[in-house]
């Protein structure tokens, strides 16, 4: 398979990566949840190419993770805004947070902390059960087959390792 054809496989992860998953467009989403609102500092704040940082923002406008505003008319400028569909994804960039700030943080500790506005303590991305509220242990996760899979060759393989 392509990678331009990740999207057609029946799993989420494959057709979440296939809008959000190299390391630029990653790197524009954590500007973005930094506030980075513009095309010159996205450019500047990521260091990448400018040709790769328009690409990737296209890219994830078209996706719906970002919208353009025009925030000037002479000359014409825009800016780049989260949607809801790109807020949805403050948790994965949460845990990435997390587990970059555990196993590369080169003996010296998080070089950011996310503060919560309401308890003003500072916070780690801690996934909890929707249900029940504790803390999930990924060993103590089964998966099985959703209604997406059912039916479709490879949903007997899924939960049997």
């Amino acid at each position: 398979m392509k990678w331009d054809e990740i999207d057609q496989q029946p799993c989420s992860i494959a057709r979440a990566l296939s809008e959000i998953g190299d390391r630029w467009t990653l790197l524009l989403l954590r500007e973005a949840f930094l506030r980075t609102r513009r095309f010159a500092d996205f450019a500047e704040r990521t260091g990448a190419a400018r040709n790769l940082v328009s690409d990737r923002l296209e890219k994830l406008v078209a996706a719906g993770i970002l919208e353009r505003r025009r925030y000037q008319e002479r000359p014409p400028r825009d800016e780049y805004r989260l949607t809801p569909k790109g807020l949805d994804l403050h948790p994965v960039i949460m845990a990435l947070v997390h587990w970059g700030d555990r196993w590369h943080d080169d003996g010296r500790g998080a070089p950011v902390e996310h503060v919560h506005r309401t308890c003003g303590h500072v916070m780690h991305a801690e996934p909890s059960c929707s249900a029940c509220g504790t803390r999930i242990d990924p060993r103590e996760v089964t998966v099985r087959a959703g209604p997406g899979l059912r039916g479709l060759p490879d949903a007997d393989r899924i939960g049997s390792a």
